[in-house]
């Protein structure tokens, strides 16, 4: 039988900016809870996007073998299953 955990409500307040009512909160944790909070948002961090136009710049860098090399080693690997039978 599993139990609902029931978690408070919080409303974002129009009148301050998000990142004022991110530290005020941050501010009542304890230092184990606020490296929680860290590694969180380390985490959300590493998947921040760049939007494509930026990355037009790169386009045409890899020569064309190497992307042969590249597509052939992929399309190799994904076809091999492996069991691990320990």
């Amino acid at each position: 039988m599993t139990s609902a955990v029931s978690m408070p409500k919080f409303t974002i307040s129009m009148n301050r900016s998000v990142k004022d009512q991110i530290i005020e909160q941050v501010e009542r944790l304890d230092d184990s809870r606020r490296r929680q909070v860290l590694d969180f948002t380390r985490r959300l961090g590493a998947f921040a996007t760049v939007p494509g136009r930026d990355l037009m710049r790169f386009a045409g860098s890899i020569a064309p073998p190497d992307l042969l090399a590249i597509t052939r080693a992929i399309q190799e690997g994904c076809e091999k299953v492996e069991s691990d039978a320990s």
